[in-house]
């Protein structure tokens, strides 16, 4: 059987797969460990206690945060993100332990820039770790969670770390109008300097689970739900709304959270506003592919560091992540 001349594609895309070098040569997303903040978890006990829903990842005592701390730097890790675990019986219907000068969170910042400074340090502000009732803000007597009073509790919380010396807040409450308010307290006490990276977009998740294990208010939340001041996991639209809303009341950076089901969000923020934008791969993300890796379905030499580039590649700054000191290990054997 004769067949017709074939012609030969111009073009072939496979030419700068062929090797590793030029490869290289036309990679268009760069991960380095500038990239990565490290949630962490500080707790009143003595030690280290692990997270059992979340294999490797562990609750620290000040002392074993300052050994992270300095890990941190010596990876190229530029900043840690601080959870509180408080102990149960300072916890109460209003969360007041949250703006306690003496709180753990308050503590951890003042011991971590006292011995790091040039450590970027970022807390997070919500009463859920602080509350009976697992909620991230003040209810009422039908529990519905109320804006203006537990805005008022934020505007406590966040004084109580920027006095502490904190370099970054991250308010994870989700209050309407909560930036702007917290913005002005900021200014009129004189903290011209500390930055706010916003939760802008923070979807009422079933992938926050295990986090919630680890701060100990999943018990307290028990089967209450948070959807009447977190997004819609449907929504994208309006995520847009909220990301300018917490721009035009002076948040300096925003975050995206949940991470990689939500990096459609991500891209379209990234692409509307431009300011610099971040991504959390929350507590679910990490339990998921660590429990494949400790099954041995998953390849943590290349699963790991894939996960993470597909943040910048949609248009993360940034990416809070439990691996962050071990993906930054692992860049350093690649390169």
């Amino acid at each position: 059987m004769n067949f017709p001349p074939r012609k030969l594609p111009a073009t072939r895309m496979r030419r700068m797969r062929h090797d590793d070098f030029s490869r290289r040569m036309m990679r268009e997303t760069i991960l380095t460990a500038d990239d990565f903040i490290l949630p962490v978890f500080v707790h009143e006990q003595k030690g280290r206690a692990p997270v059992p829903c979340m294999p490797g990842v562990e609750r620290l005592s000040i002392d074993e945060l300052l050994k992270v701390a300095e890990e941190a730097l010596t990876l190229g890790v530029p900043v840690l993100d601080l959870f509180g675990v408080p102990d149960p019986a300072v916890k109460t219907a209003d969360g007041r332990a949250a703006w306690d000068e003496h709180g753990i969170i308050q503590r951890a910042i003042r011991a971590l820039k006292s011995h790091f400074p040039e450590l970027g340090v970022m807390a997070d502000q919500a009463l859920d770790p602080y509350t009976t009732h697992g909620q991230d803000g003040i209810p009422d007597t039908n529990g519905y969670i109320l804006n203006d009073q537990t805005i008022e509790a934020i505007i406590k919380q966040s004084l109580s770390h920027a006095a502490a010396g904190v370099d970054i807040l991250s308010p994870s409450d989700m209050m309407d109008g909560r930036i702007g308010a917290v913005r002005q307290a900021l200014e009129e006490h004189g903290f011209i300097h500390t930055r706010i990276m916003s939760y802008a977009a923070k979807y009422a998740s079933a992938f926050y689970g295990p986090f919630r294990s680890a701060v100990g208010s999943a018990a307290n939340l028990g089967k209450g739900n948070k959807a009447t001041y977190q997004m819609d996991p449907a929504n994208s639209n309006e995520a847009l709304q909220e990301v300018a809303l917490d721009i035009a009341e002076g948040a300096d950076m925003v975050m995206i959270k949940p991470g990689l089901p939500y990096l459609d969000v991500l891209y379209r923020v990234k692409a509307e506003f431009g300011i610099p934008t971040y991504a959390y791969q929350v507590s679910g993300e990490y339990a998921m592919l660590q429990a494949a890796i400790e099954k041995g379905w998953l390849d943590p030499d290349k699963v790991i560091l894939e996960s993470l580039l597909a943040f910048k590649r949609a248009g993360a700054d940034g990416i809070l992540t439990y691996y962050a000191l071990d993906a930054a290990r692992r860049l350093r054997q690649q390169y």
